[in-house]
């Protein structure tokens, strides 16, 4: 206690992903927490960020409902399940989404108590430091002053807005307008083919949508490997998603009835774009101003993330920033990873993360996943590797469910056959690459993954042949 201000040895600044798994192990481990969070919905506080509240969860709650309509529609009758013509009703979609969410976030306020965690639902802040700790402010529900031993970061990001441009989340989007549209849209546009806007444009379209994707980049996904980009841009094009690649957007106007896109294509040509709604995903900045950091004299990189070591310490004695605040993939398990091995570290003990193990992926129809490198880094770094491929059209429980298209690729080190890379576009893509990311971790061989009995009829047969033909093995095809 000092000065009759609660003290406590760890004090969390974020209930993300990454703040909220940090502050529980950080409990775990024996030490006082308080974790702090301004989100709040419908009045209730709503731990667990962006992530939880507009971006992984309601999306992929989103996404489910739009493929079970798509499903309806357009294969029901293969399967010789005829039925009339089905509708979709908005509201009931978003309030099914708003569910899930809550849900979530009450699972997250049950975890504090579990843990003895002291939450405090509002805006913390750096006030004061001296040679014991941080003073910290908390201003919203829960309004007050607390003493922190060690400082942990979690405040995440928000999306960039284009230049002059602000979200009206009406019909200028970000990915929480997205997540919010009372109807489907004629049109709809979309700036930005990342993640997030491929995710939200796949829902929409599904759902009766036009929808374009406007992309500076002069192909889609480049941080995959470019068998798996070429393979999706064919399936995203056999669903009727117009893209155009390597454009320049000059201005966004909003009239009121219509969002105006004048750009210029990869061309030089001068071109426009009409549509009902326009989210705009050009990526996403770290979230600092609310901490007001200058107090203490944070120091931040020219991009405003904030500077941290090897180990997530910042500048500042005792204060270490985790997840979408520093350098690295924007990805949830990302921050987790981090908070976890913070927590460690303020407990005393040894912690490693490896960011070069981090999965991705893309819940789209088809799925996108990859871990580890891609076939172009290995060629640039002049690495010599071999390659296994097997297509899921040769996948019996693929075949049997109507989804066969895309594949798995490998890539194993040519002399030793340690697994270099897994990449897969396809049915269960997402719970398919924990395998990859296994056979990484613990330095597993092409050879090693070929051996491994799989279930049969499954989507994992797949790995094992793409293991099996990295060594020009395959069985199947």
């Amino acid at each position: 206690m000092k000065d009759d201000i609660q003290t406590f040895d760890v004090v969390v600044i974020g209930a993300g992903p990454g703040g909220y798994v940090s502050a529980i192990r950080a409990a775990q481990l024996g030490l006082t927490v308080c974790c702090i969070d301004d989100w709040v919905t419908d009045g209730k506080p709503a731990p667990g960020g962006t992530c939880t509240n507009v971006g992984c969860i309601p999306s992929k709650a989103l996404l489910a409902s739009s493929c079970l309509f798509e499903e309806i529609r357009d294969k029901a009758s293969e399967h010789g399940i005829h039925v009339e013509e089905p509708t979709i009703d908005v509201p009931t979609m978003i309030a099914r989404k708003a569910k899930i969410v809550r849900q979530t976030n009450d699972g997250i306020l049950y975890l504090f108590r579990k843990n003895k965690i002291t939450f405090l639902n509002g805006r913390g802040f750096f006030v004061t430091s001296d040679e014991d700790g941080y003073l910290i402010g908390v201003e919203g529900r829960d309004e007050t002053r607390v003493f922190a031993k060690n400082v942990v970061l979690a405040t995440g990001s928000k999306p960039r807005q284009f230049p002059g441009v602000p979200f009206d989340e009406e019909r200028i989007l970000s990915n929480e307008g997205a997540l919010k549209l009372k109807s489907v849209p004629s049109t709809l546009g979309i700036i930005g083919a990342g993640v997030i806007g491929l995710e939200l444009g796949s829902v929409w379209k599904r759902l009766g949508a036009d929808v374009r994707i406007l992309e500076a980049m002069p192909s889609l996904l480049p941080f995959a490997d470019s068998a798996i980009s070429r393979e999706a841009l064919k399936a995203f094009k056999q669903q009727g998603i117009d893209m155009e690649f390597g454009v320049h957007i000059d201005s966004i106007q909003n009239d009121g009835d219509r969002v105006i896109v004048q750009y210029k294509d990869k061309d030089g040509k001068n071109s426009e774009m009409w549509v009902d709604r326009l989210i705009i995903s050009i990526g996403r900045v770290p979230f600092i101003a609310a901490l007001d950091a200058p107090v203490v004299g944070l120091k931040l990189d020219e991009r405003g993330f904030v500077e941290v070591d090897a180990e997530n310490r910042t500048n500042l004695p005792r204060v270490w920033a985790i997840g979408d605040l520093v350098k690295g993939p924007m990805l949830a398990h990302k921050a987790e990873e981090e908070g976890v091995a913070v927590a460690e570290r303020i407990a005393g003990r040894k912690a490693v993360t490896h960011i070069e193990r981090v999965p991705s992926v893309v819940y789209t129809e088809p799925e996108i996943a990859w871990v580890g490198k891609t076939e172009d880094e290995l060629k640039n770094a002049g690495k010599p590797y071999k390659v296994g491929v097997f297509p899921f059209m040769a996948n019996g429980r693929a075949r049997a469910v109507g989804e066969t298209q895309g594949f798995v690729k490998m890539l194993a080190d040519a002399e030793t056959d340690l697994v270099l890379g897994l990449h897969i576009i396809g049915p269960q893509a997402g719970e398919l690459i924990a395998q990859g990311c296994d056979a990484l971790s613990f330095g597993a061989t092409a050879e090693d993954l070929a051996l491994i009995c799989d279930p049969h009829p499954t989507f994992s047969e797949a790995i094992k042949e793409a293991a099996l033909a990295v060594n020009k093995e395959g069985i199947n095809f």
